[in-house]
């Protein structure tokens, strides 16, 4: 009886190895299954997940606006008092509810395609009408003074005078944003002027198929491959993806690089943190402060400052100069409130406050699938005027202001359809095979030392017995 338990024992012990050996092989096994598996859904071509949430809608992208209103605007322009502002907002609109249009897919792994762009206001989520009228800046001021040959800055002062034109005038939110007719210049002029009916775009970015680390990588954009706007190969470089995903498997330790035509530039950002969305396990990446730091301490920043006197020798930080690809008008990016900004842009325009949690830009990507799920981007659209001698609203105030006009926060989230779907689709086969893995490796390692030790006690006893009878 004793041998026959001990037999039972000793095959309990192998069966027990073997589950746990056959766990141990799974792990590589699975982990590749996995990759491969993950490999095939994130490439762009029809009849996978990934083009199947890139070729479409998707998930509604919203924009909230916060105008800055004047309240101080004669002091401003009569005795050169600094301005003071208020934020008025959220004005929201849902905006990137179109779909791709003209998708071609070409023979050297890339797919082209066009990026509708449409704003449609949403009350519900708004503090107000659009029609609620600010006190903002007059943009056909500082645009016409930076246009207009010097020369006929006193023809452009005889224009602002029998136009009744000021530094600063009474506007409609829908007017500030979307366009209005400006008397000075003869032109539409708004802060997103032309937006509904236009495209984002030509893109072209790879699909993955022949290289999975380059899935959704600008391979162009308006047909070229460097940008046009900075004159310098490192600054006019289209880098990265248009951040709606990143290739599969990130690894922490590595900068997510991401284009984006709202700043005409590309930008890196940093994991700083995992985050939960829905049951979803993310990955959390934020802009460094860096990424508008002043040239003196990030260097790589140099090429991004064409005008010394306005940027105090290319000191001052937080904001970027955009005008190279707005046709010369003096608009500068920045983050809301200047954050990171330099505390003369806070001096020279009171009432900001500046929040990390509030007014940074971040990024929640799902790690496995590369799938951006969660963002937020928080952008601060500026427009500077500085003083002149011949035009009389400019003859006061001071040289170089960098003026706030409105800060956005755009934004999208995973909603809870397509998380069930997500969860169903790409979670639930990988934790399977990892709750398999596990369950064989650990259930054939108990089992393997009880049945061993089992087996040994009982062959001591035996043995003990054999003696005691002898």
């Amino acid at each position: 009886m004793g041998c026959s338990c001990k037999h039972w024992l000793i095959a309990g012990a192998v069966l027990g190895a073997l589950l746990a050996v056959l766990g141990g092989i799974l792990i590589p096994v699975g982990d590749s299954v996995i990759r491969d598996t993950v490999r095939k859904e994130t490439v762009i071509e029809p009849g996978t997940t990934a083009y199947e949430i890139w070729s479409s809608a998707g998930v509604p992208v919203y924009r909230q606006f916060w105008l800055f209103d004047v309240q101080n605007p004669l002091e401003v322009v009569e005795n050169g008092s600094t301005p003071v502002v208020v934020e008025r907002g959220p004005y929201t609109y849902k905006t990137r509810y179109l779909p791709k249009e003209n998708i071609t897919v070409h023979r050297n792994g890339t797919v082209a395609f066009l990026l509708p762009a449409g704003a449609v206001f949403v009350p519900s989520m708004s503090i107000g009408q659009e029609e609620d009228r600010i006190t903002a800046l007059n943009l056909g001021i500082p645009a016409a003074h930076a246009l207009f040959p010097e020369k006929t800055h006193k023809l452009l002062n005889f224009l602002i005078s029998i136009n009744n034109a000021s530094l600063f005038q009474s506007r409609t939110v829908k007017e500030m944003l979307w366009g209005y007719y400006d008397p000075v210049t003869m032109r539409t002029v708004g802060v997103f002027y032309p937006y509904n009916g236009t495209f984002d775009g030509y893109y072209n970015v790879h699909t993955g198929k022949e290289d999975i680390s380059k899935v959704g990588v600008i391979d162009r954009w308006k047909g070229e491959r460097e940008l046009p706007y900075w004159k310098d190969n490192y600054c006019d470089m289209i880098n990265g993806t248009d951040a709606s995903s990143f290739a599969p498997f990130l690894d922490k330790k590595k900068e997510l690089f991401f284009f984006t035509s709202d700043i005409c530039r590309s930008v890196s950002a940093e994991f700083t943190d995992t985050v939960d969305l829905k049951g979803i396990e993310m990955y959390r990446y934020m802009l460094p402060p860096l990424t508008l730091a002043a040239p003196t301490v990030n260097p790589a920043n140099k090429c991004y400052c064409h005008n010394e006197n306005t940027t105090r020798n290319c000191s001052v930080a937080g904001v970027l100069d955009t005008s190279s690809c707005r046709e010369g008008v003096p608009i500068y990016i920045s983050l809301p409130h200047f954050l990171y900004g330099s505390e003369i842009l806070r001096e020279n325009v009171l009432g900001l406050d500046p929040s990390e949690t509030y007014h940074n830009t971040f990024l929640d990507v799902e790690p496995t699938t590369g799938f951006t799920m969660r963002f937020a981007k928080r952008i601060q659209i500026n427009m500077m005027y500085t003083s002149s001698n011949v035009i009389k609203v400019l003859n006061k105030v001071k040289e170089h202001t960098i003026f706030p006009l409105v800060w956005l926060n755009e934004t999208a989230e995973l909603d809870d359809e397509t998380a069930d779907m997500f969860k169903a689709e790409m979670l639930s086969p990988i934790t399977m095979l990892e709750t398999v893995q596990v369950t064989l490796l650990s259930l054939g390692s108990v089992v393997f030392v009880v049945c061993s030790i089992a087996a040994y006690i009982v062959h001591r006893k035996s043995k003990k017995g054999q003696d005691l009878s002898s």
